[in-house]
């Protein structure tokens, strides 16, 4: 007979808080004790800017990433985009989804399974499938994540707490800036855990787990590379505009680090300051062609330059999501993922109350 999982539920206060980032670094401690695996995502969501295909992707990378066979991975059992909606709302899809939930995730025999929840605690609620949904359905413990917000967060975290009442195991809150690392720990963690909401973990913003590579801008933008497409890897951690004189924009770049420097192609001066910098990308504008002098010295600096066939305004908007849509697909940001949590994140506290013993000796 099968071993039955435990699972505990990885949900967030908002979308893009750092869930899979959790399970990630949560999962490679577990396996690190011997703790044996299985991982699950019970909703597809597709938000804007956001392609279909790249649900499929996340959850491979996941399965990869924790090295797991097949049958020790659930893809969504429901996506939630325009159609799944319009469905459901014209009452064309009468489904009992939480029914269905225990059956679903049958499939797994692991010591512990990690499911990947909705991005906010009312979302899937047109289906039954919130968070609370989903843990009160396969009797779930829930871990939520949190970015840091000095104004929001303790409002967001009693709200969720008053929800999801003993269901919620603790919270990890995540990005919080180096100028209130201090107050975080000696005020809003007592607080938190005297109202109790146990805090397992306290992530500090990183520009790493923040950036996104060069091949991801590519993407997204559907840029053509014009040197380097050897260099795509490059890890992108804020955006310029070089719109102003050569003097300013120089004053300018010097003040970033690893950047993309977004740029008309006709404006040589600005892109050649820009190579000189701490640039790690240098985007064109216009579908304008730089001056071979331009492509050369890139060349020599081993600096990608793209073109793309849009104005400035949709290249920066395209770009500002991407920041603010990360996803974990590079190797270094994992490994630094790891090195993170194993540093901030309370895991013996994690096991214990989940009532798992490590099965390796951890000395």
């Amino acid at each position: 007979m099968a071993k039955s999982a435990k699972y505990l539920l990885v949900g967030s206060t908002e979308a893009y808080s750092g869930k899979s980032a959790t399970i990630l670094g949560i999962a490679h401690q577990l396996q690190e004790k011997g703790i044996d695996i299985s991982y699950g995502k019970l909703l597809g969501t597709y938000r804007q800017g956001r392609q279909p295909e790249a649900e499929e992707e996340d959850i491979g990378f996941m399965t990869k990433a924790l090295n797991l066979p097949s049958n020790r991975v659930c893809f969504p059992l429901l996506s939630l985009n325009t159609e799944t909606i319009q469905k459901r709302l014209s009452k064309k899809n009468s489904t009992r989804y939480r029914q269905e939930l225990k059956t679903y995730l049958q499939s797994p025999s692991s010591d512990m399974m990690l499911i990947e929840g909705p991005g906010t605690l009312w979302e899937g609620s047109l289906f039954d499938l919130s968070l609370l949904d989903i843990a009160d359905e396969i009797d779930a413990a829930v871990l939520l994540v949190a970015r840091f917000h000095p104004v929001l967060l303790a409002d967001a975290l009693l709200s969720a707490k008053q929800q999801l009442g003993d269901r919620l195991l603790g919270v990890l809150i995540n990005a919080i800036p180096p100028n209130q690392q201090s107050i975080a720990q000696s005020t809003v963690q007592p607080f938190l855990e005297e109202q109790g909401i146990p805090v397992l973990g306290m992530l500090p913003t990183s520009d790493l787990l923040r950036s996104v590579s060069v091949r991801e801008l590519v993407r997204q933008l559907q840029a053509e590379v014009l040197c380097r497409s050897n260099r795509l890897d490059l890890m992108v951690e804020g955006l310029t505009i070089g719109a102003m004189n050569v003097n300013s924009a120089l004053k300018y770049f010097r003040k970033g680090r690893n950047m993309a420097v977004v740029t008309g192609g006709d404006r040589t001066d600005i892109q050649m300051a820009a190579l000189e910098t701490s640039t790690h990308c240098l985007i064109l504008t216009g579908h304008l062609p730089p001056q071979p002098i331009i492509l050369n010295r890139a060349e020599e600096l081993e600096i990608p330059v793209l073109s793309v066939d849009l104005d400035t305004l949709t290249t920066v908007e395209i770009i500002d999501r991407a920041f603010g849509q990360v996803r974990l697909h590079e190797p270094i940001k994992v490994q630094y993922l790891q090195k993170l949590m194993v540093e901030h994140f309370d895991i013996e506290r994690l096991m214990n109350q989940l009532g798992l013993e490590p099965a390796v000796s951890t000395h």
